[in-house]
């Protein structure tokens, strides 16, 4: 699919299996269908200014399970380095050719069946470490009965998730942020993410519980107000030397 804006409009040409199905999804790519305008700040000074300076945002959403699943899963205890250059990996080891006039390389996500090829050296070579390996295998096992529809919501979609073996609370909402474009699924769990929301809300850093504490005023937006922060809220100063990236192909 290639996606074009111009003079007020956003152009859409599709080809390939299963181009008329993506073609209609599109608006919820582009997160045609959030309501930003609804969200109240609370009052609150940095949440009012950056909500007003970022009219653009908006809570897209895929509607593919599995396409949001394969990654999330490779983010799973890593740097950003280090998964993307985990998935750059897997792409280029069991993902096939993107169809029509794309860019030369461009690959698909593979299919659960193709990952569930991918021996353990393959899997060592691209950097995998064997707890997101055996991840990875067992939700290529209930794939097909993770995917939307209308008995699969944001809620129960993250309780199928989680009753995978090395799927938890983290992964689970990271899948649902990007399948359902949820408002306020938080990632409960992240790295980076307690800090950045207790120092730009109360000027200190926080725990995980702190975290959903002080999102609490605004429940039912609570990813939302992660992901203005996102854009114009503050970390605490760094006093340390950075996380060096583990590569898994030398172990």
């Amino acid at each position: 699919m290639r996606i074009s804006v111009g003079g007020g409009e956003v152009r859409v040409l599709a080809w390939g299996p299963g181009a008329e199905r993506a073609g209609t999804a599109v608006r919820g790519w582009l997160g045609a269908d959030d309501r930003p305008d609804g969200f109240d700040p609370g009052g609150h000074p940095l949440l009012t200014r950056v909500h007003r300076a970022s009219p653009w945002l908006r809570m897209s959403r895929t509607g593919r399970t599995w396409d949001a699943l394969v990654p999330a899963v490779l983010e799973q205890k890593v740097t950003t380095i280090e998964a993307h250059r985990v998935w750059r990996a897997l792409l280029r080891l069991a993902g096939d050719p993107a169809p029509g006039p794309a860019p030369e390389g461009m690959r698909v996500v593979p299919s659960p069946r193709r990952v569930l090829d991918v021996t353990d050296w393959e899997w060592h070579r691209c950097g995998l470490d064997g707890a997101r390996r055996r991840a990875l295998r067992a939700v290529t096992g209930v794939a097909a009965r993770m995917e939307p529809g209308e008995e699969i919501g944001c809620a129960e979609l993250q309780r199928r998730l989680r009753t995978v073996p090395g799927i938890g609370v983290w992964t689970a909402a990271e899948v649902v942020q990007r399948v359902f474009g949820c408002p306020d699924t938080v990632s409960y769990g992240d790295y980076h993410l307690k800090n950045l929301v207790g120092w730009s809300l109360a000027g200190r850093k926080t725990d995980d519980d702190g975290m959903m504490e002080l999102l609490e005023p605004w429940r039912g937006q609570r990813q939302r107000v992660v992901r203005l922060l996102g854009i114009g809220g503050s970390r605490p100063p760094r006093r340390g030397p950075r996380n060096a990236p583990t590569d898994h192909r030398r172990l």
